[in-house]
């Protein structure tokens, strides 16, 4: 990738504090773009901001809030001119999806469908006007593959491929491109969520866990929050304009389905 071919650009990286919306934050920094991170704790995000390059000049700045309420935030959005969108929020706890609430369905829809929604009306005019605009979404595999006891993320996920599957539709004659990047099982701290509630529910330990999760991945090795954010760089490049609406999965080749 060339160094600066997101020079001039401003990205509004969501979840980046830390994991794979850090690492997002920080390729699009060192390809020039001027990053905004977003997340819920001051301090973490004090901490981010010192990580990604200003080789460029670039004025990285943060905002801190929560996605349930944007309220506060979505006019200082709106008129910030901002090229590109990282949609990244945390996945919900665990479980089956059959005893699921009524209250915990909602709560995920409004943190990763409505906040989304809400991100978007800020941003698309400015990208309109600029002829120009990238958004990714980092989902999840499961939306090619349900993937067991993550019953509320499997649903949701779906929800927010398919919301940008319409998007890339509505936006494309605009210069915009909307994407999902699928991670697979990677090492953050999603993963050790996920290792803890799995190894509590079986009795297994989470070793037992890992090794169990890693037979299914043919590149045998988690992988690394960069080589996802890799992947988000290259989807907000001005030369993959031409890739819209896809969902691509960085998962090691575990994904069986095409």
């Amino acid at each position: 990738m060339n160094a600066d071919v997101l020079y001039g650009k401003k990205a509004l990286v969501c979840g980046g504090s830390e994991g794979i919306g850090l690492a997002s934050a920080q390729a699009l920094a060192a390809l020039g773009a001027e990053v905004t991170l977003l997340a819920r704790r001051e301090a973490p995000l004090k901490a981010a901001l010192t990580v990604l390059s200003d080789s460029h000049g670039q004025h990285h700045s943060t905002i801190a809030a929560d996605v349930l309420s944007l309220a506060d935030v979505l006019p200082a959005i709106s008129v910030s001119g901002f090229h590109i969108l990282i949609n990244n929020s945390a996945g919900p706890a665990g479980g089956a999806l059959l005893s699921a609430t009524d209250a915990q369905l909602l709560a995920v829809f409004q943190q990763h469908v409505i906040a989304g929604q809400q991100l978007l009306r800020a941003v698309v005019p400015g990208m309109k006007a600029a002829g120009w605009g990238r958004i990714v979404n980092i989902i999840s595999t499961s939306v090619k593959e349900p993937i067991a006891m993550l019953g509320v993320s499997n649903t949701i996920r779906g929800a927010v491929a398919s919301w940008a599957k319409t998007l890339a539709g509505e936006l494309a004659a605009d210069g915009i491109t909307v994407n999902n990047v699928l991670p697979g099982y990677t090492r953050t701290q999603r993963l050790v969520q996920i290792l803890k509630e799995r190894a509590t529910a079986s009795g297994n330990s989470e070793d037992a866990i890992a090794a169990a999760m890693l037979a299914s991945v043919p590149a045998g090795r988690f992988a690394e929050a960069e080589e996802v954010a890799h992947s988000v760089a290259f989807l907000c490049q001005p030369k993959s304009g031409y890739i819209n609406g896809i969902n691509l999965p960085v998962d090691g080749g575990r994904t069986k389905s095409l």
